[in-house]
């Protein structure tokens, strides 16, 4: 049987730091607030576009593989902050990195980009489509976010990172998983303003207002992860004991504790980034797993448990066992561009920016939507 083994793996988190302390400098909030309701210190603001991160993070997982662009049967590109729609946004990938004869697309569920990715791309390596794939989760939040509004301003950072998936005989990679969508809840969670329906509108494209029911989400979030999660063991015929790591999405640090908590895992069994990248939507994920393996926390032959949440509302949970290497194969020296600015400048830049739509960000801000609609 052919299995999708991660040979490469590889991360970009941008320069600039955006701490509790910058945010309190235009938003009613502290340092206490924040890491008290959410567990998050500092995230990430990219002074590049979003492809250019995936882009480094991709080289540094090809070459981690020991392989080249030219190598790569295909590119999986997971997003909801994309660069561009049309072309999409993995064939930017792929021209850079001269992938010449790779199939590319894209895939938006939100926080789960990258988990959904990689199942579609381990899928495709077992049917035999193709020998190989590189799936990158990235986001490029800041663009997009309602810098006034405090339940979401603090949560989301930017930041990606990708794996190279290879053909192999040894039953490594993805074990077991599971994909489900609460498709009757997608409405609080929603960010008004990304999307064609909004051009009618005259709205600015990127001029946003975020729909965002913490409590509900952390309902939803809380219960989808942790039965996912029991779900996936059970078939896997696997507990919590077999487990070596939990990498879950990391959205909240309450909603992490209550979903290991759920799912049997003690806090040592858990790794967390939440501290100091805060919610990078679907780079979330993909980048705690590179750091977990960086630091040794994940060895040769480890089972990780990867349970994740998002927009949509999506959720997922994957079983992995990793294989045998852990050290890249090749250097890489693939570096963005050097970042003239703090985090706060560029936040403030882009609120400044906003602020210039925001007559025409109100006349959207009541509308109405097919599922609210009765009659």
């Amino acid at each position: 049987m052919t299995h999708a083994a991660i040979v490469g793996w590889g991360k970009c988190l941008p320069p600039a730091v955006l701490t509790n302390h910058d945010l309190a400098t235009f938003l009613p909030t502290d340092d206490d607030w924040i890491t008290t309701r959410t567990g998050m210190k500092e995230r990430r603001i990219s002074h590049v576009p979003g492809i250019e991160l995936a882009i480094i993070a991709s080289r540094r997982a090809i070459a981690c593989a020991g392989m080249r662009g030219e190598d790569i049967d295909l590119i999986i590109y997971g997003s909801c902050s994309n660069d561009e729609t049309v072309p999409n946004s993995a064939s930017g990938v792929q021209q850079r990195i001269r992938a010449t004869h790779a199939a590319a697309f894209d895939v938006n569920t939100a926080c789960t980009s990258f988990m959904y990715g990689l199942s579609i791309g381990s899928s495709m390596i077992k049917s035999g489509i193709v020998k190989n794939a590189l799936v990158i989760g990235v986001e490029l939040i800041s663009q997009y976010m309602d810098w006034d509004n405090r339940n979401v301003a603090v949560l989301f950072g930017d930041g990606a990172a990708a794996m190279v998936l290879q053909a192999s005989e040894q039953a490594t990679g993805v074990i077991a998983e599971k994909l489900q969508c609460y498709a009757d809840s997608r409405q609080i969670l929603r960010v008004r303003g990304m999307g064609t329906m909004y051009a009618n509108l005259g709205v600015p494209f990127g001029q946003t207002s975020w729909d965002f029911d913490g409590q509900e989400i952390f309902r939803k979030a809380v219960q989808g992860m942790s039965e996912a999660s029991l779900d996936v063991m059970h078939r896997a015929g696997v507990t919590m004991d077999d487990i070596a790591l939990v990498v879950p999405h990391q959205a909240n640090l309450r909603i992490i504790d209550a979903v290991a908590k759920r799912a049997g895992a003690g806090p040592d069994k858990v790794y967390l980034t939440v501290q100091k990248y805060g919610n990078m939507s679907s780079a979330t994920a993909p980048v705690a797993l590179v750091e977990a393996v960086e630091e040794g926390r994940v060895r040769s032959g480890n089972l990780v448990l990867m349970p994740a949440f998002g927009g949509g509302l999506t959720l997922s949970s994957h079983l992995i066992r990793w294989g045998e290497r852990m050290t890249p194969l090749q250097p890489c020296d693939a570096e963005l561009p050097p970042c003239p600015k703090t985090a706060l400048e560029i936040v403030n830049e882009i609120r400044a920016q906003k602020k210039l739509g925001e007559a025409e960000a109100r006349r959207f801000a009541t509308l109405s939507y097919p599922e609210n609609r009765t009659g």
